[in-house]
């Protein structure tokens, strides 16, 4: 049985002491208040990584996530953090090729292959990211845009490593701007890549993959876009930064 995931994304924002009086409260009202088998992730900026990790490890069903990392195991790359040094510290998932990280720092899907490997080598859970641009979807070939990045950075994994990816699909042209897909657009887009892990890995593997619907979900919408029945959960941006509309979301199952 595939997961059911909520990971909040807080990218670049909150200080030392904002970051901690997030971290405290998501963390307390999990505890409090999610009853259901849904795992909660946090990503804070990488600098707050090992001090956030003690209050997570506290939660069985809290983990801590990196926004990224290295494609390099180690050696001359200033500035750069390795999955074995994310390792080290209890980090325990990792996002990989967010929208943000392709387009403003131009990542590649062969790098992001390469960062697949990496993380899983050191027995992370890469959170791969994938969607298409409100032009790409308004050219038509969306479907098979998103497809092609799931087969460039993933397909080249065993079906054992394979079963240790989760997906998260963000339609970019909702990230930020208050649009949201529908429903229906995001069932659509999460049964398309379900059916396009199945050409490769089989049915049953796909059915167990979890795949999150990153694109402003909040919870006014979370929980009739986690009815749908190949939206296993949420990859959440803005929203994650509020601790009761967080812990809302995690409860829209």
């Amino acid at each position: 049985m595939r997961k059911q995931i909520v990971a909040g994304n807080w990218k670049m924002n909150k200080t030392a002491e904002e970051a901690l009086i997030l971290a405290s409260e998501v963390v307390n009202m999990v505890k409090d208040e999610v009853n259901t088998d849904v795992q909660v992730i946090i990503a804070p900026p990488a600098i707050y990584l090992s001090t956030l990790q003690k209050y997570t490890e506290t939660a069985p069903n809290i983990g801590i996530a990196a926004q990224n990392c290295s494609n390099k195991a180690s050696g001359a790359y200033t500035g750069e953090i390795s999955a074995s040094m994310l390792k080290s510290i209890g980090v325990t998932h990792v996002i990989l090729g967010h929208s943000e990280r392709r387009e403003y720092f131009k990542e590649t899907n062969e790098q992001l292959a390469e960062k697949v490997n990496i993380v899983l080598e050191n027995g992370l859970t890469p959170i791969f990211c994938c969607g298409e641009s409100l032009e790409m979807r308004q050219g038509g070939d969306f479907l098979a845009f998103v497809a092609s990045q799931l087969t460039d950075s993933l397909f080249h994994l065993s079906p054992e490593d394979f079963a240790k990816v989760v997906i998260a699909y963000e339609p970019i042209w909702a990230i930020g701007t208050g649009l949201t897909a529908s429903s229906e657009q995001a069932q659509e887009m999460h049964a398309y890549l379900r059916g396009h892990l199945a050409t490769k890995y089989g049915q049953e593997a796909a059915d167990n993959t979890s795949i999150l619907y990153g694109g402003s979900c909040n919870e006014k919408n979370a929980q009739e876009l986690f009815a749908c029945a190949d939206v296993d959960g949420g990859l959440i941006g803005g929203a994650s930064l509020k601790s009761r509309e967080f812990t809302n979301i995690a409860k829209s199952f």
